[in-house]
């Protein structure tokens, strides 16, 4: 069986919040392979954990999709301030062709295009994907998971971070479909009065103060803060309040644009442009939404750039919407060329979390083997990219551990879900299969 065929079988999607699924990936060519260990989400740590830990098996899955894609080149994208993930990565690299490659500690170093041309020297072109340049990107846990397929091991937990406002930040392995109720509490619970969660990290997260939400594939951390707390009070601001603050607010200084990662590497992404549409109805409107196309919605304008507390980011990812329903594809500049100033306009995590306000909530949040045994869990028929599973189970019957219960609808893009642990099926829904433990 091929490593393309194991892998699907396998359910390896991208661990890092994308969820793609990696055969596709894999069934590709390309001359290098990079697997992407920045982690710049402020008070995550769990790709460093991951590559701590577990070295060896990313190395191997690494060599196992360079040979799948026929590439000759590895490298392995980690901030140098992780020391202790560069050491035992770098030993599990000796006598190989996978070679570690040191970033800086900005944000948002994970950007794809941002990774692939300082690992590379290469620029995607506007609209496109790594492989348009020859390479193909995981995330450090998906090669993981790869190097656990080729041995007939499908993905049945998930390492997350769970930092902020709890009593013992900490990075753990769960099982999928556990509840992020049960994974705060064995980071201690809770501190704050209103927890609401950031899923995924306070940049690019899902914000919700549902606790019982389901670990899944690309669940990379949890931070809790207060509702109550500046940033979520922004977060959960509705978005016809957002527009009309834009609207009546934006004075068109520039510094969303001027900060932004992807302008600053030469692509045309202006969010102020963006924002001066909020004050149009039809006219203009159209030709304004098109200087979002290319935003990767890091949310570093919002978040650290706009000096009024706009929402520049918020408002991208509006007209990327508008643009999709539109069926409108990438017409803007097809040359890129970084901008001189780029490397001193780089975002220090550091002033990143104090403008956050997240100072003190800055802890290592290091591995720990705290054992998660859920007597239930939910598993999202849905926990990658394209078109969620068809349940291959029924309330009532028994399923082992690693077994199947959701299969890839035929000729879609998706990734095949299995049982974490042995259980009985207690029901299934549209969008879970929910298990409880024999």
């Amino acid at each position: 069986m091929s490593l393309v065929e194991q892998v699907r079988q396998a359910g390896v999607v991208g661990a890092g919040g994308g969820g793609f699924p990696t055969h596709v990936k894999l069934a590709a060519r390309a001359d290098t392979v990079i697997a992407n260990g920045a982690e710049c989400e402020p008070l995550l740590h769990k790709d460093a954990a991951v590559m701590e830990r577990q070295a060896v098996e990313m190395v191997r899955g690494i060599r196992l999709a360079m040979e799948a894609v026929g590439a000759n080149t590895g490298i392995v994208g980690i901030k140098a301030k992780n020391k202790q993930a560069v050491a035992a990565v770098q030993a599990a690299c000796q006598d190989t062709t996978v070679k570690v490659h040191l970033l800086g500690d900005y944000y948002p170093a994970g950007d794809e295009y941002d990774l692939v041309h300082e690992a590379t020297g290469r620029l995607i072109p506007p609209g496109g994907i790594p492989l348009n340049v020859g390479v193909v990107v995981c995330n450090v846990e998906t090669f993981v998971n790869i190097a656990a397929a080729a041995e007939g091991r499908p993905v049945l937990d998930k390492t997350l971070t769970i930092a902020g406002a709890v009593r013992e930040p900490k990075t753990l392995t769960v099982p999928l479909g556990t509840s992020l109720r049960e994974c705060i509490a064995a980071a201690g619970g809770v501190t704050v009065p209103h927890p609401v969660l950031a899923i995924g990290g306070m940049m690019m997260g899902e914000t919700t103060d549902d606790l019982d939400r389901p670990v899944g594939k690309t669940t990379g951390g949890v931070i809790v803060l207060d509702r109550a707390h500046h940033v979520m009070e922004r977060k959960l601001k509705p978005a016809r309040e957002r527009n009309a603050i834009g609207k009546s607010a934006c004075d068109q200084c520039r510094y969303c644009t001027e900060l932004c990662p992807r302008y600053l590497l030469g692509y045309a992404v202006e969010p102020h442009q963006v924002m001066r549409s909020l004050a149009f109805t039809s006219t203009g409107a159209a030709h304004f939404n098109e200087w979002a196309a290319m935003c990767c919605s890091c949310g570093l304008c919002t978040l650290f750039a706009c000096p009024e507390e706009l929402y520049p980011k918020e408002a991208c990812d509006q007209s990327k919407a508008e643009l999709r329903q539109a069926n409108q594809k990438y017409a803007g500049p097809t040359t890129v060329k970084p901008h001189p100033l780029r490397d001193g306009r780089r975002t220090p995590i550091k002033a990143l979390m104090k403008k956050l306000n997240l100072a003190q909530y800055d802890h290592p949040a290091h591995w720990e083997p705290t054992k998660v045994t859920p007597a239930r869990v939910a598993l999202p028929l849905k926990q990658s990219a394209g078109a969620p599973c068809q349940p291959l189970v029924r309330a009532g019957e028994t399923v082992s551990a690693g077994q199947a219960v959701g299969a890839i609808p035929d000729k879609a893009l998706g990734a095949m879900v299995h049982a974490p642990f042995a259980a009985s099926v207690a029901e299934v829904t549209a969008t879970h299969v929910i298990l409880n433990r024999s």
